[in-house]
């Protein structure tokens, strides 16, 4: 006791020096009636049991929750005592923790300077006197420690997002990369991520000039372009690796634009139109408002720069290609002859295969050297789609529903504020005290009616009384209901009678004082006072650490004060982030909906076949589902963080899945395993670069100590994982035995119908190849 005393008075001598005066407690605090600070009631409690052992009286005794002062006074002490044991008649017989409250004034921009400066120093000062008394475990906690703990998450992210950048930067350029140093391309992985840099900065760069907050949120947003944008510029590689040799650039580039952008504008549509909803009105909280702002920037620009940027580089290094020039060093590289004559080392670095080497049926196949190219097209395209494999892959597929329905029946909601910031924080200590110690009872809400009612009516006391029903009342009405019925007057007296006894002897009383400042007079043209508005405090009797509880509370309450006769609001700040909790939650969750309702209509009038739009359906619903399941088993709660990882999970799946499955639903003539194999080997190389580098990417993440990143590398990962899984094992299985049926699809070939093409190949010096090609029908 005596050191919780020493502390008091420590903390209200910390002095904020500013030009010409020295600012103390005294000079910020909230003042009462009387001029004095208001402190904590425990505080006076404090000071009367040391009087009393000071003077050898033994009959001051502290009960709990509602204890007695000398003055007469009854306080609450349920959220300011934690761990108590008590004996009989709730009398306190151990405290394990004691929480002290300083209330400071905001009342101009110099008031608000001096107590940020107060609460700094305030946090060293308890941490000192923590050094000197180690006995003692104190944890301090201000009005900006959340604010500072959820933007030390970027502080302590830097490194490991550098170390992230190196990791899929060397990735990148090695998925890029191929024994043939002039068909390899890996100024093209350095380039695509250079591309989705650019655009992230550029986004960056504007909501920084339109005066846009920055938040740890951010974190997620080079992630959500790494998805999307590595797998776009990948596709257009793949789709390069597709054209003839033979071809001019322009033409090979042309194909490459027709092949793949159409698929890459609509998924970039479907990005733009998910979090344009999230960027508006719509969404209610700022954080996630403009998190999804500066997502739809970025997105936007990366369209751009893939379109500009990237398809430059991609005419460049088709250039060097078609000259013969090393991929990285652009040097010509000789001919096989003049190879022999150098040293192993230089034939390694300089290995390419020339078109007048290769005969017409080996020309398709050049780049088939690539490893990833040789491992779909010779390997796991035959074995997945082989009739042993396929029993397996469903039976795993059964395995993977039955976890995910078990993970999706425990789905928490989280509302922890722990789950926002870095770990080893003020925060975190404070939280886990807090609900160590302090849960027994809800916080301290404030019942505010704010319009002129009959107070000296029974029907209306009883009115009040039945909404506070169920409370522990900390209120100068109830005092005054108890103060009549000890004098022996009923509880119904006449209006003057009733505002007389409040002015002149009821809040004179010594016993009432503390509810001085809860009555707000005004006075009449007859001088007759009227009382305008009270407040009165109430506890509930439910724990704080049961959460669906506590916002249960909030939600009753709210409509009870839209329903009631007595007009009245209720507030609590825990109730602020309760409110944040439940639209950060709702809000993004409504806004997908309308999105993906959007999305499937607009889709309607553009895909080719409404199998495509039935495939991708199932196939979110499938991701999402087990997302869902799998995150929640892996102690993630659905949070704002969660949910807007959630939405971005539906775009990510369709990025992968929907080129493989409009190339299957579209293809003719041949069976259903042929045309899985095709779209394996079309589509399957830039979704496994892309996944190998994203997972590379994320891995670092895992190592941050903050748990917002925990919760972004959990969800991301998952979302990476099972979206991969389908697309390599659940589509190309199901795919091979469900509709469409290639058959019926079969068209009949006129054999009169004959297109004859004559080329003719003309070779410069330089051996630049230029085709010209005359169609005849």
């Amino acid at each position: 006791m005596g050191q919780k005393c020493k502390l008091h008075s420590a903390v209200t001598r910390i002095q904020v020096q500013r030009p010409g005066f020295n600012y103390t407690f005294a000079h910020i605090c909230i003042l009462n009636n009387d001029k004095t600070c208001i402190v904590d009631d425990i505080v006076h409690v404090l000071e009367e049991l040391k009087t009393a052992r000071s003077s050898n009286r033994t009959n001051f005794a502290i009960t709990y929750p509602i204890t007695h002062l000398k003055d007469g006074r009854e306080v609450y002490n349920g959220h300011q005592l934690g761990g108590v044991t008590v004996h009989s008649k709730d009398r306190v017989k151990s405290a394990e923790a004691i929480q002290l409250t300083y209330y400071l004034q905001a009342i101009n921009s110099l008031n608000d300077m001096v107590a940020e400066k107060w609460e700094s120093i305030f946090c060293n000062t308890v941490e000192l006197f923590q050094k000197s008394n180690r006995k003692v475990k104190m944890y301090p906690f201000t009005s900006s420690s959340l604010k500072e703990d959820f933007q030390k998450t970027s502080r302590v992210s830097e490194r490991y997002l550098i170390t992230s950048l190196v990791l899929v930067v060397s990735l990148a350029i090695l998925c890029c990369s191929m024994q043939d140093c002039v068909r390899s391309k890996p100024w093209l992985g350095l380039l695509g991520l250079l591309t989705i840099s650019l655009a992230t900065l550029t986004a960056a760069g504007i909501i920084n000039l339109t005066g846009g907050k920055y938040n740890s949120t951010f974190l997620g947003i080079p992630f959500i372009m790494l998805g999307h944008g590595l797998y776009g510029t990948f596709e257009m590689l793949s789709s390069w690796r597709k054209t003839r040799e033979d071809q001019h650039v322009k033409e090979r580039t042309a194909a490459v634009f027709a092949d793949s952008m159409l698929s890459f504008s609509l998924t970039t549509a479907m990005y733009l139109v998910t979090f344009g909803i999230g960027a508006s009105p719509f969404t209610n909280i700022e954080a996630a408002r403009i998190f999804c702002c500066n997502s739809c920037i970025a997105i936007f620009f990366n369209y751009l720069y893939v379109l500009s940027f990237y398809g430059s580089s991609l005419v460049f290094t088709g250039y060097i290609e078609n000259n013969y020039q090393h991929s990285i060093f652009c040097r010509k590289v000789p001919k096989p002859e003049v190879l022999q004559e150098k040293p192993a080392w230089y034939r390694f670095l300089l290995t390419a295969k020339f078109s007048e080497d290769t005969t017409d049926s080996e020309e398709t196949n050049t780049y088939e050297s690539h490893l990833l190219v040789c491992f779909l097209k010779r390997y796991y395209c035959d074995w997945i789609t082989n009739t042993y494999v396929k029993p397996f892959v469903v039976l795993f597929y059964l395995v993977y529903i039955s976890f995910a329905l078990m993970g999706y029946l425990q789905v928490n909601e989280g509302s922890d504020l722990s789950n926002i910031v870095a770990t080893a924080t003020r925060t975190i200590e404070y939280t886990t005290a807090q609900q160590k110690y302090f849960s027994n009872y809800s916080p301290v809400i404030g019942f505010y009616i704010y319009e002129s009612i009959e107070y000296w009516n029974t029907s209306v006391q009883e009115d009040v009384l039945e909404y506070t029903k169920g409370f522990v009342r900390i209120s100068w009405f109830e005092s005054y209901l108890n103060y009549l019925r000890k004098l022996n007057i009923s509880t119904g007296l006449p209006k003057k009678n009733f505002t007389d006894m409040l002015r002149n002897s009821f809040l004179k009383a010594p016993q009432f004082a503390h509810f001085s400042e809860d009555i707000i007079f005004s006075k009449k043209y007859n001088n007759e006072v009227d009382v305008v508005a009270s407040r009165m405090f109430l506890v509930a009797k439910t724990m704080e650490t049961k959460r669906e509880e506590l916002y249960d509370l909030l939600e009753t309450l709210r409509k009870l004060s839209l329903t009631s006769k007595v007009k009245f609001i209720v507030f609590n700040p825990s109730f602020v982030y309760m409110d944040r909790y439940a639209s950060s939650v709702g809000a993004p969750l409504q806004n997908s909906c309308i999105s993906a309702l959007f999305l499937l209509f607009f889709s309607a009038f553009l895909v080719a076949d409404s199998l495509i739009n039935v495939w991708l359906t199932l196939t979110v619903a499938s991701v999402e589902f087990g997302v869902i399941g799998f995150m929640t088993l892996w102690k993630v709660e659905l949070d704002c963080i969660s949910v807007l990882c959630l939405i971005y999970g539906i775009n990510y799946t369709i990025d992968n899945c929907a080129p493989l499955l409009s190339t299957f639903v579209l293809g003719k003539d041949f069976t259903r395993t042929k045309w899985v194999k095709n779209a394996l080997e079309i589509h399957g190389v830039a979704i496994l670069q892309s996944y190998l580098c994203y997972i590379v990417g994320l891995i670092p993440l895992a190592a941050v100590p903050s748990n917002l990143t925990r919760t972004l590398f959990r969800c991301l990962f998952l979302i990476a994982l099972v979206t991969f899984f389908h697309c390599f094992a659940i589509l190309p299985v199901i795919l091979t035995f469900v509709p469409p049926s290639k058959k019926k699809r079969k068209e009949k070939k006129n054999p009169e119908n004959r297109e004859e093409i004559e080329c003719v190949e003309m070779v410069d010096m330089d051996s630049t190849r230029v085709v010209d090609q005359i169609t005849t029908v």
